[in-house]
């Protein structure tokens, strides 16, 4: 299976590291330290992380202000650890994860050999049986039989890296068991468990403020982004159809939907009018809004908060990647599976953890009274499939009041810029040169071509 597919879900490749544990926290005052491919990241800062965002992970995860700080720093290494051993270990590579309430890394190899490269990168090797690339390829011949008809009791299946498994989750052993055999997988690499989970999604009818959809039913805004000089917003593809018109959360005349894959994916996004602003922050519902830095993709045990128009703000973690749920709708593939509740009127809403856009909420079972499981189509795979550019808070979103009153220089960047989506093998112009993009992500500012050979080979 080839490494530019869109199960990237670490921090692009090469990308440098915050440091551990108590040296975590020096990321959080300004100091960026350095991976084994040389490059650079701008540390997390204090005072990026919203409020709000922290007050939802101390009640739903049980960490105080400083615990939550030191543990998004962690995750935010152990992401671009993690991608940088899946470039370095190839065909090995078995899948990343972090445990504990200090996310210790673990990554997982099918070759023993390769332990000692896992352990200099900082992370805590463990060799398996299968690589990621077989289990995805399981996982592959399933979502092929679903997409032709949707497998009848049989919800959810996703690659388990923990267990270094696929897992079929069913109402039956019976159910799962003819799933895999119209499927044609080798039963020995797959786990049928019984389950009583009904997925459906959410659109009972800022990122999370409530927009009406054809003046009925109700979702939520994911993320602000941009095409070109045009407004919008990204959300879930249940959402809306093409033509489909929105109103925003005050009744008045917003946009229209002018993409929407589903089921298959689940996204979609809607141009704006004028009257309509994109911003990139994420409704704190009282907390304190958060501000959106980029798309960098967390890992498996990662911390991750929701907002949604029905019930705020809440938290939980990553449980798989890569994930399948059928609806009654049909199935959808690529989901990201968090323990975050979720209700109608949630769907299209943000996922994000620390300062780093995730996805947009697509659907689920439970509530949040009682706890639920909860599915988010990923940001990045939208981005490049719309051709959309994320609004963070290195984008401007207002015209300058004042014409410049000296014609600007030709910038150093060429055609790069930050905040842009790159698909792997787009080319781009930097500092007179041409370069090619070797992995799929989000430009940050800094992730200049010639600061990161990781991202981008120079022709």
């Amino acid at each position: 299976m080839e490494r530019t597919t869109l199960r990237r879900r670490a921090l692009v490749a090469g990308t440098a590291t915050v440091a551990v544990g108590a040296l975590a926290l020096a990321g959080l005052t300004g100091v960026a330290s350095a991976d084994p491919a040389g490059t650079t990241v701008p540390p997390v800062s204090a005072d990026s992380l919203s409020p709000g965002l922290l007050a939802a992970m101390e009640r739903d995860l049980g960490l105080d202000a400083d615990d939550a700080r030191s543990r998004i720093a962690n995750e935010y290494r152990a992401a671009a650890v993690a991608a940088g051993l899946e470039k370095s270990l190839g065909a090995s590579y078995a899948g990343a994860r972090v445990s504990g309430a200090k996310a210790t890394l673990t990554v997982a190899t099918t070759d023993a050999s390769q332990t000692a490269r896992i352990t200099e990168a900082g992370a805590r090797a463990e060799v398996v049986g299968h690589s990621l690339d077989r289990l995805e390829g399981v996982k592959k011949a399933l979502d092929k039989v679903a997409l032709r008809k949707a497998p009848e009791d049989v919800p959810v299946w996703y690659v388990d890296v923990a267990a270094n498994r696929v897992v079929v989750n069913a109402a039956s052993t019976a159910a799962g068991t003819a799933f895999l055999k119209a499927a044609g997988v080798d039963s020995a690499l797959v786990t049928v468990a019984r389950t009583a989970e009904k997925p459906r999604t959410f659109a009972d009818l800022r990122g999370g403020d409530a927009y009406y959809m054809n003046g009925s039913g109700r979702c939520s805004i994911g993320f602000s982004v941009k095409r070109g000089t045009q407004n919008g917003f990204a959300t879930a593809g249940h959402c809306g159809r093409v033509g489909t018109t929105t109103n925003g959360f005050n009744q008045q005349a917003q946009g229209t939907f002018q993409g929407s894959t589903f089921p298959g994916r689940d996204y979609a996004w809607v141009a704006t009018n004028a009257n309509w602003t994109p911003r990139p922050t994420v409704n704190g519902y009282g907390r304190g809004d958060v501000t959106v830095a980029g798309s960098t993709a967390a890992v498996v045990g990662a911390s991750v908060c929701r907002s949604g128009s029905t019930t705020g703000w809440h938290c939980g973690t990553i449980q798989q990647l890569n994930t399948s749920v059928t609806y009654p709708e049909g199935t959808i593939s690529g989901v990201t599976r968090t323990s975050v509740c979720a209700e109608p009127g949630d769907s299209g809403g943000s996922y994000i953890s620390g300062n780093q856009a995730q996805g947009v909420t697509s659907g689920g079972s439970g509530n949040c009274s009682s706890g639920g499981t909860t599915y988010f189509q990923p940001l990045n795979p939208l981005l490049q499939a719309y051709g959309l550019t994320l609004v963070t808070s290195g984008t401007p979103t207002d015209p300058p009041t004042t014409p410049p009153t000296d014609p600007p220089t030709d910038p150093p960047g060429g055609t790069w810029a930050a905040g842009t989506a790159y698909a792997a093998g787009a080319t781009v112009t930097y500092g007179g040169a041409t370069y090619r993009c070797l992995q799929a992500h989000t430009a940050q500012p800094g992730w200049t071509p010639d600061a990161v050979p990781a991202l981008w080979q120079r022709v």
